[in-house]
């Protein structure tokens, strides 16, 4: 505390000595700690960072990354990929008789600054113009990072259609990933935040007009822009106590011909750092750093990535959008690696539902590690001909595998964790085997490729794949923290929305093939024993689908049909699954999902298998909201209906249907909604079934599943984890089929899309396992 205290002493005497001729308040801002803080809306239009090779290892790592949303930046990380230190940054607009916030009262778009001639973007540099609704002003916004140092360019261009009309810039500090703890700072031409030793610095090209800084709600300056039509009382320091912080500048007014201002953002761990990261992309410029950023030139940058993709220009014919997505999808699954340690793919870079997220404590949201979601990433990026992602993030995977060592294990090893932090750190730690399953299946895929040679493929197989086999087929006594358990597989502890316990067609589906796979590679490394006890045991697994999770007895049309999942091994005694989300506890037979399309997806079942085309039948039918799955969708300008599916039925994870109101209250008022890459996986089984039955109609799949999935996208070409499906009061005036605020992008989706994309350029499934296949849908 003593050390906190001597550097904001410093940092008051080097803030005051800068002021210059402006009159400020020489106390601190009143009001700590201000209005509790939240995240920013968490359906991105844009996410960006540098993109850094695996094998320079001269070149500077850049570890910032950032969103748009509502048409200003948000989110803004440094350090590891989870570590938000910046909320938001806006501007907002007074005139003669109004006060706009850029977020809410303008409306937005959005392209990229770097595309081919075919209009397929090159980078995740963006141009974003808010304009008022009534045409008075726009602002134009240019949004990346420099490679070469800590810190984010942010070029603004200010026009206005009448006189009188000023802008202000707005930035809401949220450092070290919390947003109650800051301090801050301010002169004509910086603004200042940092909480214990990570500081943040943003330097103007031009000097402010005025500046000040305070708290949130109380200080920070809105409320006299409201009520004066400018700021009244000025602050340069918020003092020694940290709170909700905001700095606030008045610019110059804008004109006709426009005003122009380069902003950058430094990031560090002093002040010195900071402002010395956002000094020198200041001084090289805007073109400099934006060349480097595309890989304009000489300069390595996302060009060249996009440039290393060998299957991408085999996949654009695939797309009904010429590849402008999938270009996108490329360049969104690789910038949401941690840099800090390669190969770690998180599942989004968002906090769902963010606005009404508390940000008084550290949260990584979905910028975390979950192995399933981490297994769909490599298989897309190697569906796109990335050789060197999917080997880092395989190799990365051992970083997650309970091991003797692991931090509070006193069990059995072997296991993926559910959810952990980049660096590894545990955060949840459910069992769920088809996270233990995946690893060992983008091994095989990887051996298979050429990637993994044999000699490291016997080195994986010994060093982790093995205990998580042997795991998949013994269990065993899972004593970790709070979670003291007996795991008997296939019966999992969790299923891939990690809800519910028993028995999942999905997460059974990848414990075979896991199997499968692990009996290959035992046979490589000569251990014909484990290889024979796997098999036997996927053979087990495999012969009782039916008989464990497959209902003859249902409620729902013929009665037949496989179950989301069975509490027990009976599918037919209608046994209650738990409530969740909200929701109350219900009929196993009543909630159906699509996870049994898994089996056809890995092999393990042929698409046109009785049991199969029974649950397809069921899963589709028209039923009450709560339970119903399937919906169509239209979009504008197109008379076509478009498919989409929710997670299951009496799915609570969504807006509630009485007021519109975020997920965040677990009441049964809340639904899930449609998720788009149920889409993605229904073409693939469509793909599947169409091949086996010699009615291949590729032109039919891409303008039905591809075409859907392209359509679902928002205007930056973001996929979301939900869209709108109509049902309940649409209290954010989503249109239907629109992104909605649960999280986007979703790395999930965008992989799901790349790979269909890939399964119907080559004419058969992506995810499908020859070995599983040859054993099981001969």
């Amino acid at each position: 505390m003593k050390r906190k205290v001597i550097q904001i002493a410093l940092l008051l005497v080097f803030f005051t000595s800068c002021v210059g001729k402006f009159e400020t308040k020489k106390v601190p801002a009143p009001g700590a700690p201000g209005k509790s803080s939240v995240w920013a809306y968490a359906g991105k239009t844009g996410i960006g960072t540098s993109y850094n090779s695996y094998s320079n290892e001269t070149e500077t790592i850049s570890k910032v990354w950032f969103s748009v949303a509502q048409g200003i930046l948000t989110e803004t990380m440094f350090g590891l990929i989870h570590e938000s230190q910046i909320k938001e940054m806006q501007f907002i607009v007074v005139g003669k008789d109004f006060v706009d916030y850029e977020k809410s009262d303008t409306k937005s778009t959005i392209e990229y600054l770097h595309a081919d001639e075919q209009g397929r973007p090159l980078s995740l540099a963006y141009k974003i113009i808010t304009t008022d609704i009534e045409g008075k002003y726009e602002i134009e916004k240019h949004i990346f990072t420099n490679p070469d140092e800590q810190s984010l360019f942010v070029r603004t261009i200010f026009r206005a259609n009448e006189n009188g009309i000023t802008p202000y810039l707005y930035l809401n500090p949220h450092v070290e990933n919390t947003g109650s703890g800051d301090v801050a700072s301010v002169d004509r031409k910086t603004m200042h935040a940092f909480q214990n030793n990570t500081h943040l610095t943003l330097l103007s090209s031009k000097k402010f007009e005025v500046v000040s800084t305070g708290f949130v709600g109380v200080s920070d300056g809105i409320s006299e822009l409201k009520k004066h039509g400018k700021l009244i009382n000025l602050y340069n320091t918020t003092g020694d106590i940290p709170g909700n912080v905001a700095a606030i500048a008045q610019l110059k007014e804008m004109n006709k011909k426009g005003v122009e201002y380069n902003f950058s953002i430094g990031f560090g761990h002093s002040l010195k750092e900071s402002r010395k990261a956002a000094s020198n992309t200041l001084a090289s410029g805007y073109n400099k750093v934006l060349k480097h950023y595309n890989g304009e030139g000489e300069n390595l940058g996302w060009e060249d990535y996009i440039s290393s993709l060998s299957e991408l220009p085999k996949m654009y014919g695939s797309t009904t959008d010429n590849g402008k997505l999938l270009n996108i999808s490329a360049m969104v699954l690789k910038a949401q690696e941690d840099k800090s340690n390669p190969g770690a793919l998180i599942a989004s870079l968002s906090n769902p539902w963010g606005e009404t997220a508390s940000a008084e404590k550290p949260s990584t949201g979905y910028k975390a590690v979950w192995p399933r979601d981490f297994y769909q990433c490599a298989m897309a990026l190697l569906a796109m001909g990335d050789i060197e992602t999917p080997l880092v993030a395989f190799e990365y995977l051992q970083k997650v595998q309970v091991q003797k060592e692991t931090p509070g294990n006193k069990g059995v090893t072997g296991w993926f964790l559910q959810k952990t932090h980049v660096d590894g750190e545990i955060e949840w730690i459910s069992i769920q085997l088809d996270q233990t399953a995946m690893p060992i299946m983008l091994g095989w895929r990887l051996w298979k490729a050429g990637i993994l040679s044999n000699e490291k493929a016997i080195y994986w197989y010994n060093q982790m794949l093995k205990s998580a086999a042997t795991f998949l087929v013994d269990g065993g006594e899972v004593d970790i923290d709070w979670n003291k358990i007996i795991i008997v597989p296939p019966k999992t502890q969790q299923e891939r929305w990690e809800e519910q316990p028993g028995y999942s067609p999905s997460t059974t589906a990848a414990v075979i093939s896991g199997l499968v796979c692990a009996a290959d590679f035992a046979m490589l490394s000569g251990d014909e024993a484990n290889a024979e006890k796997f098999l036997n045991a996927a053979d087990k697994f495999e012969k009782q689908l039916e008989e464990t999770m497959y209902t003859t007895k249902g409620e729902v049309g013929d009665g037949n049909y496989f179950v989301r999942i069975t509490s027990n091994n009976n599918p037919n005694d209608g046994e209650k699954i738990i409530a969740n989300n909200g929701k109350k506890a219900m009929n196993e037979t009543l909630i159906l999902d699509a996870g049994f399309l898994e089996l056809v997806r890995y092999g393990v079942r042929k698409a046109n298998s009785e049991s199969i085309l029974e649950s397809v039948e069921e899963l589709d039918m028209p039923r009450e909201e709560n339970l119903q799955v399937k919906y169509l969708f239209k979009f504008e300008g197109d008379d076509n209906s478009y498919p989409g599916w929710r997670r299951y039925g009496n799915d609570g994870y969504g807006e509630s249907v009485l007021d519109g109101s975020n997920y965040g209250t677990q009441d049964d008022t809340h639904r899930g909604r449609v998720w788009p890459f149920f889409t993605g996986e229904r073409g693939h089984y469509e793909l599947a079934k169409a091949a086996e039955s010699n009615e291949l109609d590729i032109d039919k799949l891409k303008n039905t599943y591809v075409k859907a999935l392209e359509y679902f996208a928002n205007e930056g070409g973001m996929l979301p984890e939900q869209v709108w499906d109509g049902v309940g009061v649409n209290a954010a005036n989503y249109k239907t089929g629109e992104t909605t605020n649960s999280a986007t992008p979703l790395a999930w989706t965008h992989a799901e899309y790349i790979k269909l994309v890939r399964s119907i350029s080559d004419q058969k499934v992506w995810d499908r396992y020859s070995i599983v296949e040859q054993r099981y849908s001969k």
